[in-house]
């Protein structure tokens, strides 16, 4: 695949880069998959059951295995231009860009303005706005080489 059409793949409707998501293209949820695996095929939760005499914070395997649950049901395998769920089911901003007719959320005249990111602050701030204007700026097959990081805490 061309790297512009990766790019314009990979961009979401709100601006954010899905190649850049924790969920689409991290090994975290690879990694979890399989010691999750690994766990099953050694039968870990027997042995956790033997072992928690001895091992006092055993009692938190139960905890433990529901987390790794969790990271494996939050993967994402097909970002939501391509037909995936994006970062939340149903997105609103998804649904507002595809209503509308538009190729993203840089189209809308109410961007600035616009409420519907308000669920992404938590992890990208006001990034997907400001990518947003790198899209205006640059074409959507060439703004992800100016993209800032993804997520607020890096």
């Amino acid at each position: 695949m061309a790297k512009n059409s990766l790019e314009t793949g990979l961009t979401a409707y709100c601006g954010l880069y899905c190649g850049d998501c924790i969920r689409y293209a991290s090994k975290v949820t690879d990694l979890i998959c399989d010691l999750n695996n690994e766990l099953k095929k050694v039968k870990f939760g027997d042995y956790v059951r033997v072992k928690s005499k001895q091992v006092k914070d055993f009692e938190y395997y139960g905890h433990f295995l529901q987390v790794i649950d969790a990271v494996i049901k939050l993967k994402c395998s097909t970002p939501c231009r391509n037909g995936g769920d994006g970062c939340k089911e149903p997105c609103p901003i998804k649904a507002c860009v595809l209503t509308k007719g538009f190729t993203g959320c840089w189209e809308c005249e109410k961007l600035a303005a616009c409420e519907k990111f308000e669920f992404l602050k938590p992890f990208s701030g006001d990034l997907p706005k400001e990518n947003a204007s790198k899209i205006m700026e640059y074409g959507l097959n060439k703004w992800a080489e100016h993209r800032s990081k993804f997520y607020s805490w890096l």
